[in-house]
């Protein structure tokens, strides 16, 4: 689990091809990874990963047939930022949000437009996660925990501030770049206890 509270920017420096998927390794200095054990969780861009190697710059984790389907991680190239979580321990502050790291789909950048010190984004997601989205409610955007502003459709919008924009991968993003959405998963649990149905 995580929270959705970035720790760190760190990039994508080689992208290899193994047997039909890919294994990304990632420069991570910005990170401690002190106490990274292989097999540990990691957040990125979120997305839980594996760490299935490490070294004094990073890590490399592998990247199955079907998180390249759900997420925007089969389109990152070397020299890509990514937003960094090493996963939640029980004494940790929850600042953001519960996280699974586990992808819902890809939405897009469709606005950002400037709102007093902070800028306003506005995302389109599948129309069939937008059920899941409230107003005043949260959401994770490329594991970043948001809280939703306003919902119209398939689209809601957030205000991100300077901080937010300084210290995630949002500052180098635009109109038209694809994000991985996480919806709120205690919304995917009530809807599945209310209806019975697999989601």
């Amino acid at each position: 689990m995580f929270t959705g509270i970035v720790q760190a920017v760190g990039k994508v420096a080689r992208v290899q091809a193994r047997g039909g998927d890919l294994r990304l390794h990632i420069d991570a200095v910005a990170l401690d990874l002190a106490d990274v054990r292989l097999g540990d969780s990691l957040c990125v861009s979120g997305v839980c990963l594996t760490v299935v190697e490490r070294d004094d710059r990073g890590f490399a984790a592998d990247v199955s047939t079907e998180t390249l389907a759900c997420t925007t991680l089969g389109k990152r190239r070397a020299g890509d930022g990514v937003n960094l979580e090493k996963a939640l321990r029980l004494s940790d502050r929850l600042g953001g949000h519960l996280v699974s790291g586990h992808v819902d789909g890809v939405g897009s950048v469709v606005a950002i437009e400037a709102d007093a010190r902070s800028l306003r984004w506005t995302f389109e997601l599948p129309p069939a996660l937008s059920r899941y989205i409230a107003a005043k409610g949260s959401v994770c955007v490329d594991g970043v925990s948001l809280t939703v502003n306003d919902v119209a459709g398939n689209r809601f919008a957030v205000n991100l501030i300077p901080h937010t924009l300084d210290a995630t991968t949002f500052r180098d993003r635009k109109i038209g770049d694809a994000v991985n959405i996480e919806v709120d998963l205690v919304a995917r649990y009530l809807e599945r206890l209310q209806t019975g149905e697999a989601t």
